[in-house]
């Protein structure tokens, strides 16, 4: 077991109606001027944005609205973000939406905060001093933002998808209300689970110290998740299942399901972020994708944590074999699970035709946004990322 830091500052009201105290929130983190972050129609479409604003009438706190937070959140509206806050005189940020409306706002509250280009912090070449004050209503059980250092921007130049991770980012507060995801398709429930999932997997497959409590907790993790999205799958109104996803979600990136490791691996994380960047499809989709062909490459070397998945997580019998068939079973029943939700396990099935130069392009770009290799796992250096996305073809 290795020591840890876990530091997890967010607030967190959770249950039905917990937005309607949003403007109480704001007041105490001392908000007096907000921009209200969000994505597409859907806010404006449920009625979610006029109970905010509402809120926030009365409670005398000005306001001002940017929308147009995507799917991989561009960099060109954290810029458009910034200028309206100086413009503005904004001092606290509201992201109303997924993990695409907090990421911009926290890439936002980043270059408000620091001196020069604010890309600079996602291209490794500088470290965030500071971040405007940033609080969360979540309507997307997927990425953990909400309780995360964690941000991920996509420059549109060059199609470069770049993850930026720090402490200042973590937000003041999260609003978790389940009824707030009831309206998403299908689709994006089953990908925010399997981002979910992909956080806390990410984090276990790892050759660089264990901890009992913490294995148990990120089983037990992954368990909830796996049962409830095959619930929501079925019966999408289900409450309880969407609390629990939603729960799942917060816990699976706030740090606590990799307390006493390494820092986990990560691999499946920077090999989608590429696919993202290239192709812009969803993220959940894009990991479910290539996680097979990872989880095939690396698990000779990284076999004791492969086979306890298998086990304790996906249900193998413990005398199903030998450890290297039982943990191939494991793999095999982690896709049978994602077919279930429909989610896909190769990039044919993504809808993703890529030719070879594409996987040359994203094996180098993967390669150098990791300063050459990373992994936990099994360390991958370029011709390692080369293969795996050529197996998941």
């Amino acid at each position: 077991m290795f020591d840890f830091k876990y530091f997890t500052p967010t607030k967190v009201l959770f249950g039905k109606n917990t937005e309607d105290k949003v403007a109480d929130l704001i007041q105490e983190f001392g908000g007096k001027k907000v921009l209200i972050h969000y994505g597409g129609g859907s806010v404006i479409r449920s009625g979610l944005m006029q109970r905010v604003t509402e809120k926030l009438d009365a409670a005398g706190i000005a306001y001002v609205k940017l929308g147009g937070a995507v799917p991989n959140p561009r960099l060109s509206l954290v810029y458009e973000g910034i200028e309206l806050c100086k413009k503005e005189g904004v001092d606290f940020l509201l992201a109303v939406g997924g993990g695409s409306a907090i990421d911009s706002a926290k890439a936002i509250g980043y270059g408000l905060m620091n001196e020069g280009d604010v890309w600079d912090l996602y291209d490794y070449k500088k470290q965030a001093k500071a971040s405007m004050p940033l609080g969360v209503i979540l309507t997307l059980a997927a990425t953990g933002s909400e309780m995360s250092d964690s941000s991920v921007i996509t420059k549109e130049e060059g199609l470069v998808k770049r993850g930026y991770s720090s402490d200042f980012g973590r937000p003041k507060f999260a609003i978790l209300n389940p009824e707030l995801t009831m309206t998403l398709p299908d689709y994006q429930t089953a990908c925010g689970c399997t981002d979910i999932m992909m956080h806390t997997m990410e984090r276990y497959f790892t050759n660089g110290g264990n901890m009992e409590l913490t294995d148990s907790m990120a089983e037990a993790l992954l368990r909830t998740v796996k049962t409830n999205a095959l619930i929501l799958a079925k019966d999408p109104k289900n409450y309880d299942a969407r609390a629990e996803v939603m729960w799942a979600g917060s816990l699976s990136h706030n740090g606590l399901t990799g307390c006493g490791n390494d820092g986990g691996d990560w691999m499946t994380h920077k090999l989608e972020h590429e696919l993202g960047g290239l192709y812009d499809v969803a993220h959940g989709a894009g990991l479910a994708a290539i996680w097979g062909s990872w989880a095939r490459y690396v698990y000779k070397n990284c076999l004791p944590r492969f086979k306890r998945y298998a086990i304790n997580v996906m249900g193998i019998s413990a005398s199903a074999g030998t450890d290297e068939e039982i943990a191939l079973k494991g793999i095999e029943a982690m896709e049978d699970f994602y077919r279930e939700i429909k989610m896909p396990t190769n990039l044919r099935e993504l809808g993703v035709e890529a030719t070879e130069e594409d996987l040359k392009l994203m094996a180098h770009k993967c390669a150098v946004g990791v300063n050459g290799g990373k992994g936990s796992a099994r360390f991958l250096k370029e011709e390692d990322m080369y293969e795996i996305y050529k197996m998941s073809r």
